[in-house]
């Protein structure tokens, strides 16, 4: 609804300078705009940026995908190749397919997340060990080694809200698989929550509440979810966050001194490890194989 407000904004004050929605949308939004808004040049181009790289993914696109198939649509993709660094592959479709690209993309990645969080939950399980089996797995060409880092779940802005969204979409086309990914995140961060509970560790530090290293971004990071689950059961749980200026999250006291933080600690539970957290490493409960985002 805001953007369409501001759509509407824009075109009331300039009905003919064209218009590029980068944001994403629900699948049909562009298309159901334009039938009630006959003659705007409104276009969809979706975005592919990651947190912590975005002004890279901007000057490197993996590719350019343009939502319109007129003459207007191949000027505006040329114009997009034109400031790319690299030569990435131009596409032109039809709107609706562009806005399935987004979701298709983001939901494909969620999958690899949720994918290698269930093959570690299997070796958690069963005292096995996560690396080799995931090292070995990898070097299939046909699978490959990104998106295989084990994680308390997918997070952020993108994963979690565009997997959902794809799902809706499906309500009325059988599927199995799209609901499968979101349930999968959910069941994750039970099994890590519990793998927490059972140590007995006594008060949960946790070490930072942004979805990944470089990222200023707490919405939706899967580190709460697991907080959650362990407040719940009536563990006491304490935070170092240094972007938040509250002294209190959720109920949780939170830290801006790393060092308080870590002598108050019993067990550290953090996303991802980090230099902060190497001098009391056997504090730390981590599934960061690989020490990468």
């Amino acid at each position: 609804s805001i953007l369409e407000s501001k759509l509407d904004e824009i075109i009331e004050n300039d009905f003919e300078t064209p218009i590029l929605i980068k944001s994403t949308v629900p699948v049909g939004f562009t298309k159901g705009y334009l039938n009630k808004n006959k003659g705007a040049k409104v276009l969809f181009s979706p975005e592919f940026l990651r947190e912590g790289t975005a002004l890279n993914d901007n000057l490197y696109p993996s590719r350019i995908v343009i939502g319109d198939t007129s003459s207007l649509g191949s000027d505006i993709g040329n114009i997009l190749l034109k400031f790319a660094l690299n030569k990435p592959k131009l596409f032109f479709m039809e709107s609706d397919e562009a806005e399935s690209v987004k979701l298709f993309s983001n939901a494909y990645l969620a999958l690899r997340v949720a994918f290698f969080n269930e093959l570690d939950s299997y070796a958690l399980n069963f005292n096995l060990d996560t690396q080799s089996l995931i090292n070995a797995v990898s070097s299939d060409t046909r699978i490959g080694d990104s998106y295989n880092n084990p994680s308390f779940g997918y997070g952020g802005y993108c994963l979690p809200k565009d997997s959902k969204q794809l799902l809706a979409n499906y309500a009325s086309v059988p599927q199995n698989l799209i609901g499968a990914i979101v349930d999968a995140n959910a069941s994750r961060k039970d099994v890590i929550a519990n793998d927490i509970l059972s140590l007995n560790k006594g008060r949960v530090g946790i070490y930072r509440l942004v979805m990944k290293e470089g990222s200023d971004n707490i919405r939706e990071s899967s580190i709460q979810g697991i907080m959650k689950r362990i407040k719940a059961k009536g563990v006491e749980v304490i935070v170092y966050e240094p972007i938040l200026k509250e002294d209190n999250f959720f109920g949780s006291k939170v830290y801006s001194n790393l060092d308080n933080f870590i002598q108050d600690s019993s067990i550290i539970i953090a996303n991802r490890m980090h230099e902060d957290l190497n001098s009391v490493n056997a504090k730390v409960y981590t599934r960061d194989i690989f020490q990468e985002n």
